[in-house]
């Protein structure tokens, strides 16, 4: 065989091996599902009105990337490759630590303690949580808020070496000490700092905590409600069979297995209704050998300690909506749990609960907050008022007032990015309450005025 033949043949098969992926894709598709996004749509070249679509192109071409054949384990290999070779990672979703840890590329900033809240924003979450407590106590409801901490919070041992973090103190610092002589403040991260235990709390491939872990969070939150804990039965063990959520995003046709930690107590409580899993975003549980009623508003990690929980209450409902709905609570305990990288959102989405009628200081002075952009809709049983005032006040701690009429509300300091058709901006400027409307208001005349330090 000359040469000429071999170059020919060496160009065709090189080409051919290199349009199986676009051949075989209509035939071989992949499981998007570990990669906790939604992939790119098969593009259109009509728009639905009947005009051309001018980013047909571009649009497939992302499908492409997305949808080619043997996409997972080609996507597996060059994460694996990358990961032994270069320390680093294919995916700016995760960041490759060391020891086999991954970890969440959204909690960098609160690792690296760059990008925080501003002092105001801080504020706003910390009299945000206040008017809840204000509420609960009206209403006969044990309040208890808790945050739990990234990974890299608690381990971060097994961070890259060249993440190195700033001197500045993080969100969670920064909340925690200003929360830290409140009655409802539950500092997670010390409960979990200060477990004594030879076996780490949180998954090495996940981005949650394992079932020990939700266990020692567990008895850290009875302690806060003087209560009984849960039993942990007699021995625990460990089990390789948790699939991991962050290393699914970089390794997708890899059973990567992580381990999960199991205790021997058998549970007694039951679910209400139609149950599919700890995912769902509202779920109802009894346990006739329980005591007391709970609500339990909470994120991805409330799933492995939602067992915990609600084998100690008589009846638990554990809902992962937005925004909170406590008007209707009473008699009852509340927990509300946020991971630490969403802190954030505690500036968003006002609970929905009836305005406090304002307390204004012996002394104090309210500024008309002239320039106000003021919205109303009515939301069930409520008007809900929300809206955003002027960038001229520039004090870092606020408290922002609604009048209407003769009456007078305390908002809370939320932006609701959603209805002001903002969605993924970002303000510390919101305010957000919501009105009963059997108190007949007249949202024509509003005034909103603010008081500040």
């Amino acid at each position: 065989m000359d040469k000429n033949t071999m170059y020919r043949l060496y160009t065709a098969v090189f080409v051919g091996v290199c349009l199986i992926p676009s051949v075989l894709m209509p035939v071989i598709k992949g499981d998007s599902s570990k990669e906790k996004r939604v992939l790119a749509e098969k593009p259109h070249i009509k728009n639905e009105d009947g005009s051309l679509n001018f980013s047909f192109f571009k649009e497939f071409d992302d499908y492409f990337s997305e949808h080619f054949a043997f996409r997972q384990p080609l996507v597996t290999a060059d994460g694996r490759m990358k990961s032994a070779l270069l320390g680093t990672s294919p995916n700016s979703d995760v960041i490759v630590g060391k020891n086999g840890w991954l970890y969440y590329g959204e909690t960098a900033d609160d690792y690296l303690n760059i990008n925080t809240l501003s002092e105001r924003a801080i504020n706003n979450i910390c009299h945000n949580l206040d008017l809840v407590e204000k509420y609960c106590e009206q209403n006969n409801i044990d309040f208890t808020f808790f945050s739990a901490p990234n990974k890299n919070t608690v381990y971060p041992e097994n961070m890259p070496f060249n993440y190195i973090p700033s001197e500045s103190k993080d969100n969670l610092e920064r909340i925690s000490e200003k929360l830290a002589d409140r009655e409802y403040f539950l500092d997670m991260k010390n409960v979990l700092l200060s477990a004594e235990s030879n076996i780490p709390l949180y998954h090495k491939t996940d981005t949650h905590w394992n079932n020990l872990g939700a266990y020692v969070g567990h008895v850290g939150i009875m302690n806060k409600l003087g209560r009984e804990s849960c039993s942990s039965g007699t021995s625990w063990h460990s089990e390789n069979n948790r699939l991991g959520d962050i290393a699914a995003m970089i390794y997708p046709s890899e059973k990567a297995k992580d381990t999960q930690i199991y205790n021997d107590y058998e549970f007694k409580y039951s679910y209400l209704g139609h149950f599919r899993g700890l995912d769902d975003i509202s779920i109802n549980t009894q346990n006739s050998e329980g005591n007391g009623q709970l609500t339990m508003f909470r994120d991805s990690y409330g799933e492995a300690i939602l067992p915990y929980m609600a084998e100690c209450f008589e009846s638990a409902e554990f809902l992962r909506s937005v925004p909170y709905n406590i008007s209707t609570l009473s008699d009852r305990t509340l927990i509300i749990e946020i991971v630490e990288r969403n802190l954030g959102n505690l500036q968003k989405y006002a609970p929905v609960m009836s305005a406090p009628k304002a307390e204004i200081p012996m002394g104090a002075e309210l500024y008309v907050a002239n320039g106000s952009e003021i919205h109303s809709e009515t939301n069930g049983s409520f008007t809900h008022i929300f809206g955003e005032i002027p960038d001229y006040i520039k004090s870092d701690d606020i408290r922002i007032f609604i009048t209407i009429g003769v009456n007078s509300y305390e908002a809370f300091n939320c932006f609701e990015d959603r209805l002001l058709k903002r969605e993924g901006e970002t303000s510390d400027r919101g305010f957000s309450l919501y009105i009963p409307n059997d108190e007949k208001t007249d949202i024509s005349d509003i005034t909103v005025s603010v008081m500040y330090n």
